[in-house]
C-alpha cells in the first residue's frame, strides 16, 4: 500500500508537470496560473501544493527533467581528468545541443525557459537558481580550460575564465536563436562544426 502510495504521487507529480510544459509552452509563464496547470492536469491547486511551493518551484522541477543541476562529482572527472579536456569540452557540449535539437520535450522546455518566460516577481526566485546552476557549470567549465592550458592544450594567451565564458556564449547563442526558429538551420548538423571553429582558435599555437 505505502509502495502504490508513493507510485501514485510521482504519477500526479509527473502528471503536473506534464501540464505545466504544455500551458507554459502555449501562453507564456507569465500568463499561466496554477489553477490552469491543476485544471489541464486534471488536479486541485491543493495537489500542485503538495508537491511544489509555487510557480517558481514548478517552474524549476519542470527545467531540471531536463537540465539537471551540474554534478561535480560525475561532471568533474570527464572533463578535468581527461587525457583533453578540451575535447571533453566539445564532446559535452555538442551531446548537449544535438539532444535539444533531437528531442522535442527539451526544445519545448527551452523555448518556455528562454522565450516565453520573465524573471521578475514571484519567478525572481526562479532566477536565483538559474544563476547558481549556471555558476556552478561556468566554473566547472572554466577549471577544464585551466586544465587543458596546463596541459599545454590552449595557448597561454587565452585567459581560462573567457574561454570559458566565450563557449558558453556560443551555446546560448546557438539555442537562443534555433529554440526561436527552428527552420533557420539544422542545429544537431550545425552545432559540432561551429564549436570545433570556436576551440580551434583556443588551440596551442
Amino acid at each position: 500500500m505505502v509502495r502504490k502510495t508513493k507510485e501514485e504521487a510521482l504519477e500526479t507529480r509527473n502528471r503536473i508537470l506534464d501540464a505545466a510544459e504544455q500551458v507554459f509552452h502555449a501562453q507564456g509563464v507569465a500568463r499561466t496560473s496554477l489553477a490552469q496547470i491543476a485544471a489541464a492536469a486534471g488536479v486541485t491547486r491543493g495537489a500542485i501544493y503538495w508537491h511544489f511551493a509555487n510557480k517558481a518551484d514548478l517552474f524549476d522541477a519542470m527545467m531540471q527533467r531536463v537540465i539537471p543541476p551540474p554534478d561535480a562529482d560525475h561532471l568533474g572527472p570527464l572533463l578535468l581528468e581527461a587525457a583533453d579536456p578540451v575535447a571533453a569540452t566539445r564532446d559535452i557540449a555538442l551531446d548537449f545541443l544535438v539532444q535539444v535539437a533531437r528531442d522535442p520535450q527539451h526544445q519545448r522546455v527551452f523555448e518556455i525557459a528562454i522565450h516565453k518566460s520573465e524573471y521578475v516577481g514571484e519567478m525572481a526566485e526562479a532566477r536565483d537558481r538559474h544563476l547558481d546552476c549556471a555558476r556552478r557549470h561556468r566554473e566547472l567549465l572554466e577549471a577544464a580550460m585551466k586544465k587543458a592550458q596546463e596541459k599545454g592544450l590552449i595557448g597561454r594567451r587565452h585567459r581560462p575564465q573567457a574561454a570559458a565564458e566565450g563557449l558558453i556564449a556560443l551555446a546560448d547563442g546557438l539555442l537562443f536563436n534555433w529554440t526561436l526558429d527552428n527552420g533557420r538551420f539544422p542545429l544537431a548538423e550545425y552545432a559540432g562544426p561551429i564549436i570545433d571553429t570556436y576551440l580551434a582558435g583556443l588551440r596551442a599555437d
